[in-house]
């Protein structure tokens, strides 16, 4: 007992009191002896588990080696072996062999053992950290590939082989990310498979549709359940190369900014050749070199792509075919693609130009050759069942041999009608598989001046109908106009085909232009359209889409088009052959349309 118990014993006055201070003390020791047990106790329970736990693995382990061989001990070995063949930083090698240290550590029976350590470890040693495959600087092969697999494309081919001989001739190139722009089925996504194979690089494929979750590019931090590297650093473990060509298929399809950040933000650093060479994947938590990998982006619509990251691409455009082109992609990439595909040999099947033109005119609508592919797989199909049947059938089909397969023609209405009654002008539209040609109708009736407008038009179109309506007012002595006929009557401008919703600026002369035509009863030369933007002082402004317009036009049997002096630059863009047979008249105010298109 401390002297002091013992003191406070001695002072107590009296022997009740001096039985209740001991009383008290003992309770306090006895408490104490308890707790001292029970934490005894507890200890010798954990040590007796640990060292069961201890003697079963080494149990375990002894069985094992008897066996063949410790399987945890194998794996880092392993591991150990093909780390000593990497080609690595430094960096990266200190940073692998601190995480082995650990796993080495780490119990086996650990969750955590498997689902993150191992898996990391795993990771690092599967990624090509410096490994590159050699690349075939033989420009003529490389052209002569390109030539091979697709038909036309002459801006995007050259683009390639500039690429490719800066890269011969300097040894090393931050690669550029170059963004292929277009309707749908020309061929942008098939295109960086011959990149590849012109660079006999290895080829990896990313679809960027719908996804909204940033971590889908950037990866997961490797401490949550389920952590997975993001799909760049996942497609360059698939493919084993540090400079592979990777595609990223429907960049303009990418879900917008969300709970779980922006993805097209994260695409920023993906996509900009000065800070790619130390990407940062959140799984990975090293900085990872994309400088050596060719990006190549698609999209359809690069409107709906953020500024910043169309800032860091380079913008090629890939528009529709002609027909001309169409014809030569059949025969000679979609139909022995198809014969192949179902088992039909080439001397049971013959599709003359002719019917190709048919096909590709009333069954296809389109700037691709994607639903034409349908069509002639269509074909094969019904010729491989007569095949199978032992039916009788000529190798070559007729006309009727295709309307009886295909059924009736869909599409006829896209050829130009004739302006036969004043009023009526034909315009060109951008959509977006192509171009098309649209008509414009205008007709007055008693009224107080009023202006309507049908046709499911958007708010651009409707506000050009005004725009040319009011310029007409300001300007009717110049026109010959009566004052009375503008005030005394209502307009109404219609744009045929209702139930397809239109907008845009491009068919601002084009509304001019039947708005005159009715007032003053003047109707418009034969095969002649028009497009081009109009403001209030009379002035013809430039407008996009301009080469399928032209496509559309020369479909529709436009003999004449009418456009703004500042889209000159867009028709010396395209080949020759494209404009063949078609006259065109730059214009600067709306006088000047005016002048040519009225009779």
């Amino acid at each position: 007992m401390p002297d002091a118990d013992r003191q406070r014993l001695l002072e107590a006055p009296g022997l009740l009191s001096r039985a209740r201070y001991l009383l008290e003390m003992l309770v306090r020791e006895q408490q104490l002896l308890e707790l001292k047990n029970e934490i005894q106790s507890k200890v010798k329970k954990q040590l007796d588990e640990q060292q069961r736990d201890y003697f079963l693995q080494q149990q375990i382990r002894t069985i094992q080696e008897e066996l063949g061989g410790d399987p945890v001990e194998k794996d880092l070995d392993e591991m150990r072996e093909k780390a000593a063949l990497k080609k690595w930083s430094k960096e990266v090698e200190e940073v692998f062999y601190k995480e082995l240290s650990k796993i080495e550590r780490m119990n086996p029976a650990v969750a955590e053992y498997s689902s993150v350590q191992l898996n990391y470890l795993q990771l690092m040693l599967e990624l090509p950290w410096q490994e590159c495959t050699k690349d075939n600087f033989d420009l003529k092969h490389a052209q002569r590939q390109l030539d091979a697999d697709h038909f036309g494309m002459k801006e995007v081919k050259d683009r390639i082989l500039e690429h490719l001989a800066v890269l011969k001739l300097k040894g090393d190139l931050k690669s550029p990310i170059i963004c292929l722009y277009g309707p749908p089925g020309v061929g942008k996504t098939s295109l960086g498979k011959s990149v590849a194979e012109a660079l006999n690089r290895k080829f990896g494929r990313i679809s960027l549709g719908g996804l909204h979750d940033e971590s889908e590019i950037r990866g997961h931090r490797k401490t949550y359940i389920g952590a997975m590297p993001g799909r760049v650093i996942q497609t360059i473990r698939r493919v084993g190369s540090s400079n592979p060509v990777i595609i990223l298929d429907e960049i303009d399809k990418v879900g917008a900014r969300s709970n779980h950040g922006d993805p097209s933000s994260a695409l920023l650093e993906v996509l900009d050749p000065e800070q790619n060479s130390t990407f940062h994947d959140n799984y990975l938590d090293i900085e990872y070199d994309l400088s050596k990998v060719l990006f190549i982006a698609t999209a359809n619509d690069i409107g709906t792509i953020s500024p910043t990251l169309r800032d860091r691409m380079e913008m090629i455009n890939i528009s529709g075919y002609i027909l001309e082109d169409k014809v030569q992609i059949a025969k000679r990439h979609l139909l022995p693609k198809q014969l192949q595909a179902h088992g039909v040999p080439e001397k049971d099947f013959r599709l003359p130009p002719k019917m190709i033109e048919k096909i590709i005119a009333e069954y296809t609508r389109e700037s691709g050759v994607r639903t034409l592919d349908k069509q002639i797989a269509k074909l094969v199909r019904h010729r491989a069942k007569n095949i199978a049947f032992g039916d009788s059938y000529k190798a070559e089909l007729k006309a009727a041999d295709i309307e009886s397969i295909l059924g009736v023609p869909r599409f006829s209405n896209n050829m130009y009608e004739g302006n036969d009654i004043p009023g009526v002008v034909t315009g060109l539209a951008w959509t977006e598989v192509g171009g098309d040609i649209l008509y414009v109708e205008s007709s007055l009736s008693h009224g107080k001046g009023r202006l309507s407008v049908t046709g499911n038009l958007g708010d651009v179109m409707k506000e050009s109908a005004t725009l040319a309506l009011q310029w007409i007012k300001s300007n009717a002595a110049a026109l010959n106009i009566p004052e009375e006929k503008l005030s005394g009557n209502d307009v109404h401008i219609h744009v045929p085909e209702g139930a397809i919703p239109k907008d845009g600026p491009s068919a601002g002369i084009t509304m001019m232009t039947s708005l005159v035509s009715t007032f003053t009863g003047r109707r418009l030369r034969e095969y002649i359209a028009m497009t081009g933007e109009t403001t209030l002082r009379g002035r013809v402004l430039p407008v996009g889409g301009i080469k399928e317009k032209i496509l559309a036009a020369k479909r529709a049997g436009i003999k004449e088009i009418i456009l703004s002096e500042k889209n000159k630059k867009d028709i010396l863009e395209i080949q020759p052959e494209y404009i063949k047979g078609l006259d065109f008249t730059y214009v600067k105010t709306n006088t000047d349309v005016l002048k040519r298109a009225l009779l």
